[in-house]
């Protein structure tokens, strides 16, 4: 839904047949969906293929400039709608709509056209792959995590707490009647050091991670901030249960 017509049997076939990506690729993929976003359940589809695959982050970043068409989404921020828009314009296009995706911070494609998603990851981890090693374990009550030491500008350490799998049953709008499932779901950002090119280390309780349904974790090594973002330099992901 946007100045984009798309062909969702289409995207279906190009997501059966499309090649998966390598498994050494360092890709962070980050999908802005709505509810109320016809086009949409489709791109959600192939999230969760991807982020079943393993192989990426696969993130889910719910926007909520489709909320007055008469449905409001339920997992949607307006930090992620700014952060959608500050994509846009780092990148130069100022292309915002739904379902788009943007790949570690730098490149876009459309959310449910897969073959353009691995083609774009694999062309970005081809000549620039993400230089900041990021590793994130579970210790009891607390999460460690440890970025490499690196060159370059500085940024700032996120910790994302994620929702695996959010049913969402729609009520109104353009997926009336719909029971449409999320992935991977960013329900809060938390800032939590920064890097500046030597190795840092630290710990976080679980308890801290304010989100409910939270059964996740990502890490993002990103200059700029949650709403003016760069390009991603160094990521993990894990699973809490």
């Amino acid at each position: 839904m946007n100045a984009r017509n798309f062909t969702t049997a289409v995207s279906v076939l190009a997501m059966l047949a499309s090649p998966a990506l390598a498994a050494d690729s360092k890709v962070v993929v980050e999908l802005f969906t709505s509810q109320g976003c016809s086009s949409c359940p489709a791109a959600d589809r192939v999230l969760g293929q991807l982020a079943a695959e393993n192989k990426v982050i696969a993130l889910s970043v719910p926007v909520d400039y489709w909320d007055y068409l008469g449905w409001r989404d339920t997992l949607a921020q307006p930090a992620h709608s700014n952060r959608q828009r500050g994509y846009s314009q780092t990148r130069g296009d100022r292309e915002v709509y739904t379902p788009q995706v943007v790949i570690n911070g730098v490149a876009q494609a459309i959310g449910n056209d897969r073959s353009a998603i691995e083609n774009a990851a694999k062309n970005l981890a081809a000549k620039d792959r993400m230089p900041v090693s990021v590793d994130v374990t579970r210790n009891g009550s607390t999460v460690d995590v440890e970025i490499g030491a690196g060159t370059g500008a500085p940024a700032a350490v996120w910790l994302l707490a994620i929702a695996k799998v959010t049913p969402v049953s729609i009520g109104r709008g353009e997926n009336h009647g719909k029971t449409v499932t999320y992935f991977n779901v960013v329900r809060s950002w938390q800032r939590v050091a920064e890097w500046t090119g030597s190795p840092v280390k630290n710990s976080i309780p679980i308890a801290d991670l304010n989100a409910k349904d939270t059964d996740a974790i990502a890490i993002l090594v990103q200059a700029g901030s949650v709403e003016k973002p760069g390009p991603i330099r160094g990521a993990a992901f894990l699973s809490l249960r």
